[in-house]
C-alpha cells in the first residue's frame, strides 16, 4: 500500500513554492521521490527551496514567475517541459494575504481589488489552463488547488481574499466536472490558520485542537493527493484547520494575520 505514495518519476509544479505552505509541500513531495519545480516572484527564496530539494537527490527548477501574467505562466510550463518532460501534477498554491488588510468596501481601490483577485484566483485559472490540454491528451494528471477557510465563510471586511478563495473553491468544482472524465484528478486543500513562526506555540481558544497549524502538517496531505493512493479522489475538499470550521464558533472578525498565513 505504501508504494502508492511513492512519487518517483513524477514532475510536480508548485506555485508560491519559495516559502510557507508551498515550500513545506515542495520538500515533502521531494522526500516522497518527486522532481519539483517551484515558481514565485522572489528568486532568492526559490533558489533556497530548490537547493534543499537537490540535496535530497531530486531534480529541481526554481523559476521566477509572476503568476498574474499568463505569458509568464506559459513560459514557466514551456521551460518545465523542455527541461523535465511532462507535468504530472500542478499545485496552485500562490496567494497573498499581506497588504490585503480588512477595511470597509468604500476604501478598497480598483487596484487593490484587481491585485487580490488576480494573485489568489486568476493565477489558479491561468495555471490550470496551461496544463489541462497536455493532461487531457495524455489521459492523466492531477491538479491540486489551495483555497482557504475564508473561502467558505464570510469574514468581516475581507473582500478580495474571501471572494478569490471562494472562487478557487468553485473553480475546483468546475475543473472536476470538466476534466475528471479525461483521467485528471482535481482536488482542493483548504487550510485554516497556519503559523509561520515555527518556534512559537500559537494557542487558540477558537480552534478545537487548541492551536494553529504548522506548514509541515500540510506536506503529508499534498503527498497523498499527488500520489496514486488518491486515484479515485476528485472534486473533494480537504480542510486542514484543526477543526476550526467544524463548529462555526470562531467569530468571523477574528484574525491572527500579523503572525500567521491563511
Amino acid at each position: 500500500m505504501l508504494n502508492k505514495l511513492n512519487l518517483e518519476g513524477k514532475t510536480i509544479v508548485i506555485t508560491g513554492g519559495g516559502s510557507g505552505l508551498g515550500k513545506a509541500m515542495a520538500l515533502a513531495l521531494a522526500e516522497a521521490g518527486a522532481d519539483i519545480v517551484v515558481a514565485a516572484r522572489r528568486q532568492n527564496l526559490l533558489d533556497e527551496t530548490a537547493a534543499q530539494i537537490t540535496n535530497m537527490g531530486r531534480k529541481s527548477l526554481a523559476i521566477s514567475t509572476d503568476v498574474t501574467d499568463s505569458n509568464q505562466i506559459n513560459n514557466l510550463f514551456s521551460t518545465v517541459r523542455r527541461e523535465l518532460g511532462q507535468i504530472d501534477v500542478l499545485i496552485n498554491n500562490a496567494g497573498i494575504v499581506r497588504g490585503q488588510a480588512p477595511k470597509p468596501i468604500w476604501e478598497i481601490t480598483d487596484e487593490e481589488w484587481k491585485t487580490g483577485i488576480d494573485v489568489n484566483l486568476s493565477s489558479t485559472f491561468y495555471c490550470s489552463r496551461g496544463v489541462a490540454q497536455e493532461m487531457v491528451e495524455r489521459g492523466s494528471g492531477k491538479i491540486i488547488n489551495v483555497a482557504s477557510g475564508l473561502g467558505l465563510r464570510g469574514a468581516n471586511n475581507n473582500y478580495m481574499y474571501g471572494a478569490a478563495k471562494g472562487g478557487v473553491v468553485n473553480l475546483t468544482r468546475v475543473l472536476t466536472n470538466s476534466l475528471s472524465r479525461h483521467g485528471i484528478n482535481v482536488s482542493c486543500i483548504v487550510p485554516g490558520y497556519i503559523s509561520t513562526d515555527v518556534d512559537r506555540d500559537h494557542r487558540s481558544p477558537f480552534i478545537p485542537v487548541g492551536r494553529t497549524g504548522y506548514p509541515k502538517e500540510i506536506g503529508p496531505l499534498a503527498v497523498y493527493l499527488a500520489s496514486d493512493a488518491s486515484s479515485y479522489v476528485s472534486g473533494n475538499f480537504f480542510v486542514l484547520d484543526g477543526g476550526g470550521l467544524a463548529g462555526g464558533l470562531a467569530p468571523t472578525g477574528f484574525s491572527l494575520e500579523s503572525e500567521i498565513s491563511l
